[in-house]
């Protein structure tokens, strides 16, 4: 595919300069949403703030609302304004609402799409857009169908210039529907037109797990079955469900977070070493390591679920799931989640990769913990080292993203008393650069064509095929088990570990 534009007065071996979107727009769909409101407004403004946006970008909000480009212009205006993570400029928000329009419609209205095609039009003559266009689908996944089909229709996912579908998760609830969804989209979109978001992908964490491993010597050596006795990848949250019935009652944990985020976290940490960072290089990589990982049987024994009850949280009283606004009295959805699996391949065989997931636990984190085995000789006395747990080393994606490592060192004084300590290392503090948004990074990659941090169609696919005859035995068992919040889960997760002799990291 052609690159779209270029700058002419750019070195191509100069990295310090970062790469700018050509001319373009972004017409998303879903617009008065949370999402957009909270995330994707303030991340173009945060873009065209650094710089990383062309002066004659265009936004375009579609809705079903009684709205003129202005009042959609001050929808955008007060969501920058209370969400962006860069200071507001006057100058930068005159020129980026110069490109902003609004089209009311709902999607099953023809003339809507018409007159979305023609404001396309315009915008290709007035900001030079050059017919290069993005449509960022924040919708529940039941309407892609009639918007990707109505887009086709009005003309808009073909001509000159480049077109693009952003979709946001859940992509399917099981593998046939996930199928299902990508062959819709796949009928309109090319696949290398279609970027699949997961923001956790675009967290720079993430990205730092291939920083870590690949560019450093003192890790790759031992990132494998011969020195690492097991992997947790963990993602917890503090808060309940109030307000979120309508999205989370009937998904659950598992297909919430596991399905995607963890198990994109998974390929990171276990996939081999790319040719290059190239798209297709780092995509095959992770679809080599999700073809060899399966759950592990048997799930009454390898997996847990569960789900909040009411109780007392952070000094405040606080309702169970089933005490939640929206959700059924006889609920089955479970809020927490754990399951173990294996990665069949050379470097993996034997390592338990153990992912958890779940709402009002303890405290909000999300990591990657690998724990190496204990060193097979200890000439210490058994006391001297009856504090000595196993070397780790943690990479955490949230809140205060950055690396820890975990190893024995002596106690100061007389006698050789080992214990563990631990090293830190802080994105907050070790550099003076913050770090962007991930939806900052992800729509910038759109734009510019970059797929490298979006799942594929086979990866979607696949992680559904790892997942789903865990949820089919679940959905077999009746009720989730009970546990009180403020807790790291219910005890059917302490035992799914214990079994093996291990124990749940306490983030």
């Amino acid at each position: 595919m052609a690159r779209s534009w270029q700058n002419p007065l750019r070195d191509e071996r100069d990295k310090r300069l970062p790469r700018i979107a050509g001319p373009a727009s972004l017409v998303i769909f879903g617009v008065t949403g949370d999402l957009a409101r909270k995330k994707l407004m303030p991340a173009i403004y945060d873009l065209a703030n650094r710089g990383l946006l062309p002066p004659g970008f265009a936004l375009i909000g579609f809705a079903r609302r009684d709205w003129a480009d202005q009042d959609f212009g001050e929808i955008v205006h007060d969501a920058v304004a209370e969400h962006a993570r860069t200071p507001f400029r006057e100058s930068v928000w005159q020129r980026l609402a110069e490109g902003i329009r609004f089209v009311p419609g709902s999607f099953d209205d023809n003339e809507a799409f018409q007159r979305l095609a023609k404001t396309v039009t315009e915008l290709d003559d007035e900001r030079g857009t050059g017919g290069n266009h993005a449509f960022y689908l924040s919708v529940p996944p039941g309407a892609f169908p009639v918007v990707t089909q109505q887009l086709a229709k009005a003309g808009l996912t073909g001509g000159d210039g480049w077109r693009r579908v952003v979709v946001e998760k859940p992509f399917g609830h099981d593998l046939k529907s996930a199928c299902e969804l990508n062959a819709i989209v796949n009928s309109v979109f090319a696949e290398e037109s279609v970027f699949r978001i997961d923001h956790y992908l675009g967290k720079e964490t993430v990205q730092n797990i291939l920083a870590l491993r690949f560019a450093n010597q003192l890790f790759e050596p031992i990132w494998n079955a011969n020195y690492v006795d097991h992997v947790q990848i963990t993602m917890a949250e503090d808060i309940g469900l109030g307000g979120r019935a309508g999205y989370y009652d009937g998904i659950g944990a598992a297909r919430d977070v596991i399905q995607n985020h963890l198990l994109q976290l998974l390929a990171f940490t276990a996939m081999e070493e790319p040719l290059s960072f190239e798209p297709s290089q780092l995509r095959a990589e992770k679809v080599k390591v999700l073809r060899a990982t399966s759950p592990v049987e048997p799930f009454d024994e390898t997996t847990a679920r569960g789900q909040y009850g009411g109780g007392w949280q952070g000094g405040a009283k606080v309702p169970g799931l089933l005490q939640e606004e929206g959700f059924a009295p006889d609920s089955t959805t479970e809020t927490y989640a754990a399951v173990t699996l294996a990665v069949q391949n050379r470097r993996w065989a034997g390592v338990p990769f153990y992912l958890r997931s779940g709402k009002r636990l303890g405290r909000r984190v999300t990591e990657v913990a690998v724990v190496f085995k204990r060193a097979p000789h200890l000439p210490f006395d058994s006391t001297a080292t009856e504090e000595l747990g196993q070397n780790a080393l943690v990479i955490r994606v949230q809140p205060d993203e950055g690396v820890t490592m975990r190893f024995g060192s002596k106690v100061p004084g007389t006698t050789m008393e080992v214990r563990d300590v631990t090293m830190d290392f802080g994105y907050g503090h070790a550099f003076t650069e913050s770090s962007p948004e991930a939806y900052e990074r992800l729509i910038l990659d759109v734009l510019l064509g970059e797929p490298s941090l979006f799942p594929g169609n086979d990866e979607v696919e696949l992680s559904w095929q790892i997942l789903d005859p865990v949820l089919e035995h679940w959905a077999a068992k009746g009720a989730p088990e009970t546990y009180p919040p403020g807790s790291w889960g219910p005890p059917s997760a302490d035992a799914v570990l214990a079994r093996t002799g291990r124990s749940w990291r306490r983030p």
